[in-house]
């Protein structure tokens, strides 16, 4: 993978050395470069798990991607700069202490000086930078308050914390996975009516100020802490995300 092109991709000017600023930057700039999306679910394009397919898509077509496509690229290009990381598995949080199935969500942990960072550019609103893994300590980010516990003694849990009550992200084991584990629910979140990636389109990325998160029929803005919402009819959908993300696609069938 040329790597170059991908560091232009999300503006990282500097040297791509392995320390923790590099580490806490590259996830920072992707994460205000290349947006959160699902909307080659609903234009009938099929998203394959390769890191060619997905670096052609996010890298070259500038598009963005959703969490397997997110972290699976953003890994790869953790491990070409010379970070040991690896791909992990996560469950999300649905309700009342419910957690998705296995492999619902891809995450990446990075060793860095014998210390473990949990790092992630393909959760949406989530953090800006890594987080030390360290349970039960608060850990404070630009995007909020986290910390970590442990659940049922097998798994890591991160949290975010608003006031003093802790709200369940997601949990994990720090056990390595392969991408191609991750094929099977990948076309779950592709083809089934049971996953909320398939109920509609949406399109989301951290700006300086705040997000810009587009769906269906909805635009929300984030700036300093105030949010506007604008509501639009369906139609309009492909003109707001050419004038917000600088987006065209083009209807395809499987």
């Amino acid at each position: 993978m040329d790597i170059r092109p991908y560091l232009n991709r999300i503006n990282f000017t500097d040297c791509p050395e392995v320390n923790k600023r590099v580490l806490y930057d590259l996830q920072k700039k992707h994460l205000l470069n290349i947006p959160f999306e699902n909307l080659d679910i609903h234009y009938g394009r099929e998203i394959n798990l390769s890191i060619a397919h997905i670096y052609k898509k996010i890298v070259l077509d500038k598009r963005g991607g959703f969490c397997y496509e997110l972290n699976g690229l953003f890994h790869q290009l953790l491990k070409e700069i010379g970070f040991k990381a690896k791909l992990i598995s996560a469950r999300v949080h649905v309700k009342n202490e419910e957690y998705s199935p296995e492999y619902d969500h891809m995450a990446i942990i990075v060793d860095l000086e014998n210390q473990d960072y949990l790092v992630d550019v393909g959760f949406g609103k989530f953090t800006l930078e890594p987080l030390e893994l360290i349970t039960n300590q608060k850990i404070t980010d630009s995007l909020g308050q986290f910390q970590f516990d442990t659940y049922k003694k097998d798994y890591y849990r991160v949290n975010e914390l608003k006031s003093s009550d802790l709200i369940p992200q997601y949990i994990f084991k720090t056990k390595e996975r392969k991408l191609s584990e991750f094929a099977k629910r990948c076309a779950f979140h592709q083809t089934s009516d049971e996953s909320h990636f398939s109920k509609k389109k949406l399109i989301s990325i951290a700006t300086n100020e705040g997000r810009i998160t587009l769906n269906n029929s909805q635009l929300k803005i984030t700036k300093a802490g105030i949010e506007e919402e604008v509501k639009f009819d369906e139609s309009e959908f492909e003109t707001k995300l050419k004038h917000y993300f600088d987006i065209e696609i083009k209807k395809d069938s499987y």
